[in-house]
């Protein structure tokens, strides 16, 4: 929440001396960028409080929901975090930008200033990480037999 008003912020204070050498969209990323690894940077001297973005109703209606689908759904936001944050940034950053964000190959390499070929190399180590780490969660977690508890 911190670093998203932290983004706001700065995108407001600073919009005025925004010159147009870039796109817009492109200028704000890098805003993101510099205060997401700010943001990292103080988290050993930072004290947070933690708090569940299904509670934050981001999403669907938290409180409308069943609990046990509420806590198989944080399980699944820990569990997609966990991974998305063992892989190396430049590959995490190309991936949720076209899987989350839908934007384009072209459109991330223009962003990040490098090679298309670069993000569609990035895009499958990371979809390979992804799907090796998934394959190794699922062995590990026991599945549940029909009609048992």
């Amino acid at each position: 929440m911190d670093a998203t008003q932290g983004v706001f912020l700065t995108i407001h204070l600073r919009l005025a001396s925004f010159e147009g050498r870039s796109q817009l969209r492109s200028w704000i990323f890098g805003i993101c960028m510099r205060v997401a690894s700010d943001h990292r940077r103080s988290a050993p001297v930072r004290r947070e409080v933690i708090t569940d973005q299904v509670d934050l109703n981001l999403g669907a209606t938290a409180h409308d929901a069943d609990p046990l689908v509420r806590a198989e759904s944080r399980q699944a936001v820990a569990i997609a975090e966990s991974i998305l944050n063992q892989l190396p940034e430049d590959q995490r950053v190309a991936f949720v930008l076209f899987e989350l964000e839908e934007m384009s190959a072209e459109e991330i390499a223009t962003l990040v200033d490098v090679p298309v070929g670069t993000i569609r190399s990035r895009l499958r180590l990371a979809r390979e990480a992804l799907h090796r780490e998934a394959m190794r969660l699922a062995a590990r977690t026991p599945t549940r037999q029909k009609g048992v508890v």
